[in-house]
């Protein structure tokens, strides 16, 4: 195959950007890995976005078709791959990184049948892909919310924080309840400590042996 990825789950606590930074690095110090790299943000995936200061929420069918535009455009790095022939995973293979997509999609639309979002899943697949689920323990759910952003929770009332760590545990919980109705492999990572090396050791290392 010379196409595989990474795709990075989870709450906006969870570590994603440390974790995609670890990736990016290790990537880059593995002298068998692809010289071809593409990482997407969640800017380029996710559902609420800031448009020019605005918030703006995608419906269901621009994210389904969002999210269709970034897997057509991994496929046809793979067609122009495989069409020059035979070649090296570090001359000629890709490896991409995707943040909050499947999975996301699947929390923002649960009434609505997953027939479309599974055919994305399953061309996921067939690129190589493997979904990383990062998630925090509840106890340490209140550190995590205020450590990201300081500044924001100074004037907060305890009301708004224990409503914000509500929100992060119920999401956290829909997240994996989706797992089990995706057919993409995936892998729960809890990042209570912070080790994001480590982190991303294992999830290169499990990708590797797909």
């Amino acid at each position: 195959m010379n196409i595989r990825g990474v795709i990075l789950e989870g709450y906006s606590n969870a570590g994603k950007t440390s974790v995609l930074r670890a990736i990016k690095q290790y990537q880059s110090q593995d002298e068998s890995a692809e010289r071809s790299v593409v990482v997407l943000g969640e800017h380029y995936s996710q559902i609420l976005n800031n448009n020019h200061g605005e918030y703006v929420s995608l419906s269901r069918d621009e994210h389904l078709n969002l999210l269709k535009e970034r897997v057509e455009m991994l496929k046809k790095l793979n067609d122009w791959a495989i069409h020059l022939g035979p070649a090296s995973r570090r001359s000629r293979g890709l490896f991409f990184v995707l943040e909050r997509f499947h999975l996301n999609h699947r929390v923002a639309f649960p009434e609505y049948d997953d027939t479309e979002i599974t055919d994305i899943e399953n061309q996921l697949i067939e690129l190589g892909a493997k979904c990383i689920l990062l998630t925090i323990s509840d106890e340490v759910v209140d550190e995590r919310i205020r450590s990201r952003n300081p500044g924001e929770w100074l004037n907060r009332s305890e009301s708004d924080i224990r409503r914000a760590c509500k929100e992060l545990i119920n999401t956290q919980n829909n997240l994996r309840y989706n797992v089990t109705r995706s057919i993409v492999p995936t892998l729960e990572i809890n990042t209570d400590n912070k080790e994001w090396n480590e982190y991303a050791r294992i999830i290169m290392e499990d990708n590797d042996s797909a």
